[in-house]
Parts: C-alpha cells; structure tokens; sequence
C-alpha cells in the first residue's frame, strides 16, 4: 500500500482520503472503542502491516489533518478524521451486516464489505440504507 496516495486534494479544494487512508482511519477509530487509546503500534498489528509503513502512514494523515499525536505518540482523531472514520465504519458495518444475513460466511463478507465501503457513492448508499430501514419497518408491521 502506498503510503504516498493516502490523501489529495480535490478540484474543489477539499481534503479526499485514498481508500488505504480510510482503512487506516477506520482501524483507529475500531481500537479507541476497544482500546481507548492507541498507537501506531496497535494499527500495524490490526491491519497486519509494518510499524515503518503504518508510521508513514500516520504522519501524512496527521500532516493532511485527519489526526493528531500527542507527546506520548497516542493516535487521536481530528474532526475532520473522525467524521470521516465514522462514516467508513458505517458503511462497513452495514455491508457485513446485510452480506451475512444474504448467507455470505462472515470473513468473506468482511472482506467484501471493506472493498464496497470504498466504492460506492454517498447517493447510492444512503438509497440502499433507506430502502433496507423501510423494509425493515415493513416488517415490524
């Protein structure tokens, strides 16, 4: 993964995460829910990569925004990179979610779902999440 296409900026000027950007956003938001605090260390250990890549990695998120750290090398997530985090988890979640409940074998539908997050359009997901909630509803009924 190259740590060198995390980020750019757009056209319009606004900050746009590569989806091995995401990936890394997403891993530290998923260990401060489990951990509270965390290093690089912790990311390269989740997502199985080397400290050296994962603490490049960290320095250009840090260095577009996404997220700070501090003087005892804790990762902390920006507004900006939470927001961003947040967004992704969701996406993953819901995607995993719906792929095992389809009879897809979980770590297949966790691979999948990591790929689909990255993909799909803003539009296109609120559309599916929308429809699976009336769905859902209609089902409550």
């Amino acid at each position: 993964m190259a740590a060198d296409k995390l980020a750019h900026v757009n056209k319009s000027g606004s900050k746009k995460v590569h989806a091995s950007g995401e990936d890394y956003l997403e891993a530290i938001l998923v260990l401060q829910k489990q951990k509270g605090m965390v290093r690089s260390i912790d990311v390269a250990q989740h997502l199985g990569f080397s400290k050296p890549s994962v603490s490049h990695a960290m320095g250009i998120l840090r260095d577009e925004g996404f997220l700070l750290v501090d003087a005892e090398h804790f990762l902390h997530l920006t507004d900006i990179g939470r927001e961003l985090a947040e967004k992704i988890y969701d996406r993953h979640q819901f995607f995993t979610a719906h792929l095992v409940e389809l009879g897809v074998d979980p770590e297949q539908a966790e691979q999948d779902a990591c790929k689909i997050e990255h993909v799909i359009s803003e539009e296109s997901y609120q559309k599916l999440k929308k429809d699976y909630e009336s769905r859902k509803a209609c089902q409550e009924c």
